[in-house]
């Protein structure tokens, strides 16, 4: 068997990506499931991120979104039985890449896949339904009268995101970062109350969300990443697609919040003192925290809250309520190449590898 791993070289370089012969598996421990993968979605690897938590590697395993079939499982497995089709995130320190024929994983790490759910959907859309369901509800608590901006609207995990809130009665707002991007989310089934088009570099996202809301402001903001600085310190083609942080505090309503991506925020004195007047919060937005805190402490998060939301992203997609942006499946032989594309974030849609 062979498996799809990451080979960091030199700081500075790029990473490469290379299949390895994989020996037999180990024999199934206590509570392992042996999956056999029909489907593995390809997402950016935080090498940095390993590193901070010590996870750092020569090989690290790519891919952790699979869907398959039970073909084996240990003897204190109580979820699962041979040939129940499953869905699961593989943890942070796995040593299993989501990428090879069979793989071993524990079996809170899986839920069932519902029988109208394809295996690639179901691989392409379990993380970003975990990322909307922090964003939204477990840092933001979105409700019906909300009104949200969800910057980025068309990327993968901006249509899901759109969805949830749409789904729990909140009115959405989106940028949309070209033409193909704005057309795509006005045909969106639920359409969104208003679509800004940014690419043009011109338009006041600030401006627009206030006109949008009577002048009262957006309750929840989803970035997809700030500028930090002025124009002139950034490049053109970031500077032109990503608000300003100022124009984001400057959007959010009384008692707002904004849910960022930009782990390097810095909020100067005057930022601070505009969200305390307005009695806004800032919250990170990291789908990892789930199984970052202490072993004891993230196990019992993941089994007490992730298995829940896994299952209602499931429930979700298989009545419709989820239709996730995924590209079309790509065969084994590609995921190289294709994984380079994620790497580099060049690709607009979901990636997911069919076997």
């Amino acid at each position: 068997m062979k498996a799809l791993y990451c080979q960091q070289n030199s700081p500075g370089e790029e990473m490469t990506f290379i299949f390895q012969e994989r020996e037999n598996l180990p024999p199934t421990r206590d509570n392992d499931v042996k999956v056999q993968v029909r489907a593995c979605a390809l997402s950016w690897i935080d090498t940095k991120l390993l590193s901070e938590v010590k996870l750092e590697k020569e090989l690290l395993p790519v891919g952790r979104e699979i869907s398959g079939v039970v073909l084996e499982v240990g003897r204190k497995v109580t979820f699962f039985q041979p040939d129940d089709e499953v869905v699961g995130i593989l943890p942070l320190e796995s040593e299993e890449s989501g990428l090879c024929e069979v793989v071993l994983v524990h079996e809170h790490y899986l839920v069932r896949k519902p029988e109208k759910v394809c295996w690639v959907e179901a691989a392409g859309t379990v993380r970003d339904g975990v990322r909307a369901y922090t964003a939204l509800h477990y840092l933001s608590h979105v409700s019906p009268g909300k009104t949200v901006l969800v910057m980025d609207g068309a990327s993968p995990f901006g249509t899901i995101a759109i969805q949830l809130a749409q789904h729990r009665g909140a009115k959405v707002i989106s940028t949309a970062y070209s033409l193909e991007d704005k057309q795509y989310l006005e045909r969106l089934r639920l359409p969104v109350a208003r679509v800004i088009d940014v690419s043009s570099g011109k338009i006041d996202v600030a401006e627009s969300c206030l006109e949008e809301t009577g002048g009262l402001g957006v309750d929840i903001v989803l970035d997809a990443g700030v500028r930090l600085y002025s124009a002139e310190d950034e490049s053109a083609s970031k500077s032109q697609l990503l608000p300003h942080k100022h124009d984001i505090i400057t959007l959010l309503a009384v008692g707002g919040h904004w849910i960022t991506t930009e782990k390097n925020l810095q909020l100067d004195p005057p930022d601070s003192h505009s969200l305390f007047l307005k009695g806004a919060t800032v919250s990170f937005l990291n789908d990892e925290i789930w199984n970052l805190s202490n072993v004891q402490q993230g196990k019992y998060l993941y089994i007490l809250l992730m298995i829940p939301i896994l299952e209602d992203i499931m429930e979700k997609l298989s009545s419709s309520v989820f239709r996730p942006q995924l590209d079309e499946p790509i065969p084994l032989y590609e995921a190289k190449v294709s994984m380079e594309m994620v790497q580099k974030n060049q690709a607009r849609r979901r990636q997911v590898i069919q076997f």
